[in-house]
């Protein structure tokens, strides 16, 4: 019984070292992958787009939107813009919300600017022509 189990272990090592072998193959062919692909460049440039896009949602809500809400007459600024449809057949009111769409319209195409400023002024748009 014995020699049974030292079968087994070295059967079991051996087929661990070609495991292993395989296992570090595939992490150099990842960090090549890594390497070549630009993984690290699109990890960096979401995490800047994250930060961008909260910025420029900050910038839309707590600088541009209370003056407008000053206009409006309302505290929230475009939020606070809707119209009431009515009753619905359950007794709730029925509200259209359009302020809170068009405070979403403006954060979007103020993010566009921003995103389409950095395009352009760090020449990434020049690259395409030259390629062309």
């Amino acid at each position: 019984m014995v020699k049974t189990t030292t079968k087994r272990s070295s059967a079991v090592r051996q087929h661990a070292r070609v495991i292993g072998g395989y296992g570090v193959k595939q992490l150099s062919g990842f960090a090549a992958f890594i390497r070549t692909q630009g993984v690290v460049g699109l990890a960096v440039g979401l995490v800047l787009g994250t930060a961008v896009a909260a910025l420029v949602k900050s910038l839309v809500e707590n600088v541009m939107m209370p003056p407008i809400g000053l206009v409006l007459g309302s505290s929230d600024g475009l939020k606070g813009l809707s119209v009431h449809l009515g009753k619905t057949a359950a007794g709730k009111d029925a509200v259209l919300h359009y302020g809170v769409f068009l405070n979403d319209l403006i954060n979007f195409l103020v993010i566009a600017l921003v995103v389409y400023l950095v395009v352009h002024l760090l020449g990434f748009d020049r690259l395409d022509k030259k390629k062309e």
